[in-house]
C-alpha cells in the first residue's frame, strides 16, 4: 500500500502534523489529506491556494528532500514529496504533474524503475533524474530508461531551476523563457511582464493565469482547464474564480489598448498573437 507524499513546513509554527500525508507549497501553505489544497491564514481561517506548476520530488535523502522542497516552494512551485520509489510510483500514476525529480537510488523501486514504468504506460509526464552516478554508462541507461534530462549530484540549485523550466518549455512546446504575443512579453525564469517594452505589476496569481495562457497562445483553453490548474480538482461549474482573474488581468493589460485575451462564448479564453480589425475581449 501506497502512503501519502509529503510536504515540509517552511515555517516552524506549521503544525507538524501538516507534514505527514499533507502537503506544502510555502509561506504556510499545506494541503490536507483530502487532496484540497489552503493556505493557513493567521486567523486560521482555509482558503484556496492558486497554483500552476505541480511538481513531483521523489527522493530519500531527507535532508536534501527538505532543501528541495523548499527552495521549489519559494520558486513557485507546489511539490508532492515521495520518499521511495514504490510510493513514488503510486503518486505519479495518481498525479497530475507537469513534471518529476526523480533520483536513481531509491528504496523499493529505483528511479529508472519508475520511469520505465511511467514510460511503458504511456506516461509523458518530463522526467529530470538526480543521481550521483556520473559514467557516461550511467547517464545513457538514464536518458534511454525514459528520462528527459540528467542532473549529476552535487548541483547548483539555480542549474535544478533553469533544467525545469526547460522541460516545461519542451512539454508546451515552447524554447526559450521570453515568450512573446503580439507586443506583450512574459519573462518566465524573471517573472516579469511587458507591454509595449513597459512593466506591468501582476500579483502571483495573476502572472500564473497569464504564464498558462501565453504558453497556449492563440489556442482556446477552457474554464474547465484553468480551474483544475488554479485548484486540481474538477470544476463544479458554479465558481467564478477564474471570470474574475481573467478581468484583473485584462484590466493591467490592455488599459486602452486592444484587447489581448479574448472570451470564446462556450468554450474558454484565448491569448491571442494578432490584433484584430474589430477588437473585442468578448468574442474569438
Amino acid at each position: 500500500m501506497c502512503t501519502p507524499a509529503i510536504r515540509v513546513p517552511h515555517d516552524p509554527s506549521v503544525d507538524a502534523r501538516a507534514s505527514v500525508g499533507g502537503s506544502y507549497n510555502g509561506d504556510n501553505k499545506v494541503e490536507k489529506e483530502d487532496g484540497e489544497r489552503y493556505h493557513a491564514r493567521a486567523t486560521n481561517a482555509w482558503a484556496p491556494v492558486w497554483t500552476l506548476m505541480k511538481l513531483l520530488l521523489i527522493e530519500d535523502d531527507r535532508l536534501l528532500g527538505r532543501c528541495l522542497v523548499k527552495g521549489l516552494c519559494e520558486s513557485d512551485y507546489v511539490v508532492d514529496w515521495a520518499q521511495d520509489g514504490e510510493d513514488g510510483w503510486c503518486q505519479l500514476c495518481g498525479g497530475n504533474y507537469d513534471g518529476t525529480i526523480v533520483d536513481w537510488m531509491l528504496p523499493r523501486l529505483s528511479g529508472l524503475q519508475v520511469i520505465q514504468r511511467h514510460r511503458a504506460l504511456g506516461g509523458t509526464t518530463p522526467v529530470l533524474m538526480l543521481t550521483a552516478r556520473d559514467t557516461t554508462r550511467d547517464l545513457v541507461a538514464g536518458l534511454d530508461g525514459g528520462a528527459d534530462d540528467y542532473l549529476i549530484k552535487p548541483f547548483e540549485f539555480a542549474e535544478l531551476l533553469a533544467r525545469l523550466r526547460a522541460l516545461v518549455r519542451r512539454k508546451y512546446e515552447k524554447t526559450v523563457s521570453l515568450l512573446s504575443v503580439a507586443n506583450l512579453e512574459v519573462d518566465l525564469a524573471r517573472r516579469e511582464v511587458r507591454r509595449d517594452g513597459k512593466p506591468i505589476h501582476l500579483t502571483p496569481r495573476e502572472f500564473s493565469l497569464l504564464e498558462l495562457l501565453a504558453l497556449r497562445s492563440d489556442q482556446v483553453v477552457s474554464r474547465t482547464e484553468i480551474w483544475n490548474k488554479i485548484y486540481d480538482t474538477a470544476d463544479d461549474g458554479t465558481s467564478n474564480t477564474v471570470d474574475v482573474y481573467i478581468s484583473y488581468l485584462r484590466r493591467k493589460l490592455d488599459h486602452g489598448r486592444f484587447p489581448l485575451i479574448v472570451t470564446c462564448r462556450g468554450h474558454g479564453y484565448m491569448l491571442r498573437s494578432e490584433q484584430c480589425d474589430h477588437p473585442s475581449a468578448d468574442d474569438c
